[in-house]
């Protein structure tokens, strides 16, 4: 038996070994899901869902629970949450503005966001209040219901983007009015995330609720009155290098900010996360600050950080664990977040004046969800809203989603003359 001496050092060993396992899956994956023609942060997602309870633990149980023991859960649960935060603020700082609608095309990208987060959160909602009794039993029917509203909202750029490179669409007309409705949607969705994360730790108490809402408005305050002109004297004072290298100075005050501010969303009940994302902002329009974090920072952010966040994802994702009834929810989940988002980007194109074929393409676009909707997934399970069944079978459908987009658009794409145009890494 191993002494309490040696306890820390058996732990490190073992975190080691994951960390070796979750890195080496993640990025064979990776390689898989592209040679496949999907993105690659799909196969980094499977690798996750390999990793745990749905394939190595019910194949492997003795040597899973050896690898994956309940004792390791805390080290490798902060590992995933700290580069949860980092994501967020390369998110946020990557964030490109310019997609959001301006000039003559504002009225077509605002109808199109607008209807693909609205129609979707409205079903996820009915669906939550459809399932809780057999789903949820037990658990608090509103903030069920609104997180399988927000669930069935996300919209992921980072990957659509992608996606339109791949198919060369990034400058075609129907592509852009996606980027641009996808960006406005992910605002949107990230305030009624906040919302949403908000009301169920705030409970129904009126009191609660505007002392929640006071403490944002004084974070939001804060963050504009102080940190960005702060941000815009730190970024003159401790520029990058000619070289793109990011000054040691800059890189130290812009984690400490990134931290300070997701404990102060931590403090107000929205979650860790936001900070991150927001202490992004501050730095979003400095491009040689972004293209410095993105080569040096991002990199190892996405390598290293990303699998772990998705075999943690993993451990808690059972995709056997659904019954014969579950895949009759399981299919009504699915239906309900597919058919959402396609009708709300085609009613949204048509609006906007697109023919019936690229309306389609439109709504197949805004059905892309991949890595958004799991860190929404992560929020809702950590605060006990989404309970094990509902969360597998909503992390069944943010890979389901991101799959299927590929598959339409090689079938939709013919319909308008238009072909793939050529590959690239995701």
């Amino acid at each position: 038996m191993t002494s309490p001496r040696h306890a820390p050092e058996t732990l490190l060993v073992l975190v080691l070994v994951q960390l070796i396992v979750m890195i080496a899956a993640a990025r064979t994956c990776n390689g898989v899901a592209r040679r496949l023609g999907q993105p690659g942060v799909i196969g980094e997602i499977v690798a996750g869902l390999l990793l745990g309870p749905s394939l190595f633990g019910r194949l492997c149980p003795h040597l899973s629970a050896t690898l994956f023991p309940a004792s390791a859960a805390g080290p490798v649960t902060m590992i995933s949450q700290v580069g949860l935060i980092l994501l967020m603020f390369q998110i946020g700082s990557g964030f490109e503005f310019s997609r959001l609608p301006a000039g003559r095309a504002r009225s077509g990208v605002v109808a199109t966001a607008l209807l693909s987060v609205s129609l979707p959160f409205g079903l996820g909602v009915w669906l939550g209040w459809l399932s809780a009794p057999a789903l949820a039993p037990g658990l608090p029917l509103v903030p069920y219901s609104l997180f399988c509203g927000v669930a069935l909202a996300i919209t992921a750029v980072p990957i659509l983007g992608r996606i339109l490179v791949e198919f060369g669409l990034a400058r075609e007309p129907v592509g852009l009015l996606a980027i641009s409705a996808a960006a406005l949607n992910d605002v949107l969705g990230w305030l009624l995330l906040g919302a949403v994360a908000a009301y169920a730790t705030g409970g129904l108490s009126p009191a609660a609720l505007l002392a929640r809402a006071l403490a944002i408005a004084l974070l939001a305050a804060t963050w504009r009155l102080v940190l960005w002109p702060l941000s815009r004297r730190l970024l003159a004072a401790f520029p990058v290098a000619p070289d793109g290298q990011l000054p040691p100075n800059l890189l130290a005050t812009a984690l400490c900010l990134m931290f300070a501010l997701a404990l102060c969303t931590w403090r107000i009940g929205i979650f860790p996360i936001f900070g991150g994302f927001a202490a992004g902002l501050l730095f979003h329009r400095d491009a040689g600050f972004v293209a410095a974090w993105q080569l040096q920072v991002g990199r190892f952010v996405l390598v290293f950080f990303l699998p772990i966040f998705f075999t943690y994802t993993g451990l808690h994702t059972d995709l056997l664990g659904l019954d014969a009834a579950d895949l009759g929810w399981l299919a009504l989940v699915l239906a309900t977040a597919i058919g959402g988002k396609l009708c709300a980007g085609y009613l949204a194109g048509r609006l906007a004046g697109l023919d019936a074929p690229h309306a389609a393409i439109l709504g197949a676009l805004m059905n892309t969800r991949g890595l958004m909707e799991l860190i929404v997934l992560d929020v809702g399970r950590d605060l006990g809203v989404l309970p094990p069944k509902m969360f597998t079978m909503l992390v069944v459908m943010a890979v389901a989603t991101t799959v299927l987009t590929g598959p339409l658009l090689r079938v939709l794409l013919p319909r308008i003359g238009h072909l793939a145009t050529r590959q690239v890494e995701a």
